[in-house]
């Protein structure tokens, strides 16, 4: 057992086999559907100019910024100029404002790389993580939205994820219900910051901080707290907004994406939810996170953010996009669904020095016909050994050939399910596998 000395960082992790090859399943099962959607690949640096990160995720998300010190004469200074790579996000908007001629319009992307956050590590949460996200730039049609939560919809259905339900609302809504509840402009972001934590804090300690850190009036933060908690809150918000045109527009945006997923989204699994804010500042539209039980938090998320590249390019370009909380995903999937892959599925023995060359010859041949091949490596000559070892790699066929076989120029295959052998000449046994 690895003593704390080997142990990684807090907030990261080693990935043995099992776990790395059921992760590179979710990946894969992931850029399949979003390539089926027409999404295209995109890979950014793991770290950026620490003034592209900064100022785009507000003051909580700034202080999870990894930064990274200045180097050479400056190192003793302490300064920053770069750092790890928050989101992939923001790293969008850094490349549509520097390729944007030579890109589609709209421009469809999907990453799938980590990401590092400066947080407290905990439960389903770490320091370095596995995002994967998909965006569209350049159109403003809540067609773009729809098809961003079709798409990974449609992935957590593929990975197996039980039970999960997305979560709706827009900035516009909840911009709407503070004017409405006469919250002041410039407080409004701690206000929503603050009811982000509805889902952390009990609403009495949410309506404390509203009173003592944001400066709302005891009356205002009781009402809001109270509408947004409720069983009709959803009704309640609907009366509410109806003196507030920016949350009206907000409802339409997020009645308009439910009416667009009706036919493809099951009744119940996506709902209108009043009290979600997503705390990162560069939202100004439909946002939406993904539950599931016996997750804390959400297992994804996303919005619509038409702000955001412009204070890049200074041009004006409307986005959207979404992520999957890989890491969060995974301890959800069945036991079935991490079982590991054979490592191998032909086992080569090795039964006597003299009989290596043709060992690895054979080995060399059957690879070539796209199967995976592995020779044993070990110092024993005996059979069992090496036959044991050949089913601990979850091998489908072993080869078994010793001093007779090499002499008849034959070389045995068992199906090490069966146990049925069958007999093929040496020079052949490769078209057998290729058959």
């Amino acid at each position: 057992m690895a003593t704390d000395s080997f142990l990684p960082p807090s907030g990261t992790r080693d990935f043995l086999a099992v776990e790395s090859d059921a992760r590179e399943r979710a990946f894969a099962t992931v850029r399949e559907v979003f390539g089926r959607y027409g999404f295209q690949p995109l890979q950014t640096p793991a770290f950026e100019r620490l003034e592209v990160l900064t100022g785009k995720y507000g003051d909580e998300g700034d202080k999870l910024v990894f930064k990274i010190l200045r180097r050479g004469e400056h190192e003793a200074g302490g300064e920053a100029d770069l750092a790890l790579r928050y989101d992939h996000t923001v790293p969008l908007a850094r490349v549509v404002a520097a390729y944007g001629s030579q890109l589609p319009v709209p421009y469809k992307r999907y990453a799938l790389a980590p990401v590092w956050r400066a947080d407290r590590p905990g439960r389903g949460r770490f320091r370095e993580f596995v995002q994967c996200d998909l965006d569209v730039v350049g159109t403003a049609s809540p067609l773009a939205d729809a098809e961003v939560v079709s798409a990974l919809h449609e992935a957590l259905e593929r990975l197996g994820v039980p039970e999960f339900r997305f979560l709706v609302n827009s900035r516009k809504t909840l911009a709407g219900l503070l004017e409405v509840y006469g919250v002041p402009a410039g407080h409004g972001g701690g206000v929503l910051i603050t009811l982000d934590k509805l889902d952390k804090l009990s609403p009495d300690e949410v309506v404390r901080e509203l009173v003592a850190d944001r400066g709302v009036p005891g009356t205002t933060a009781h009402g809001l707290v109270d509408d947004l908690t409720a069983p009709d809150a959803t009704d309640r918000i609907r009366k509410e907004l109806k003196g507030s045109a920016t949350g009206q527009e907000g409802l339409a945006e997020v009645d308009r994406l439910l009416s667009l997923l009706s036919g493809t989204v099951p009744p119940g699994r996506i709902v209108f939810a009043p009290s979600l804010v997503r705390g990162l500042d560069y939202y100004t539209g439909v946002i939406y996170e993904v539950t599931a039980p016996g997750m804390p938090g959400s297992i994804a998320s996303g919005g619509r953010y038409d702000g955001l590249i412009g204070r890049m390019s200074g041009s004006d370009t409307p986005a959207c996009g979404g992520s999957l909380g890989i890491e969060r995903i995974l301890p959800l999937l069945s036991s079935a669904a991490q079982q590991p892959a054979p490592a191998l599925d032909v086992a080569v023995t090795v039964l006597g020095e003299a009989l290596a060359d043709d060992a690895f010859r054979m080995a060399a041949a059957i690879r070539r016909t796209g199967q995976r091949t592995g020779v044993y490596l070990g110092s024993s000559g005996k059979l069992a050994r090496q036959m044991k070892w050949a089913a601990d790699q979850g091998a489908r066929f072993c080869l078994i050939y010793g001093e007779r076989e090499r002499e008849a120029g034959e070389v045995i295959v068992r199906d090490m399910t069966s146990g049925e052998q069958t007999t093929h000449p040496v020079d052949q046994v490769a078209e057998h596998f290729a058959r």
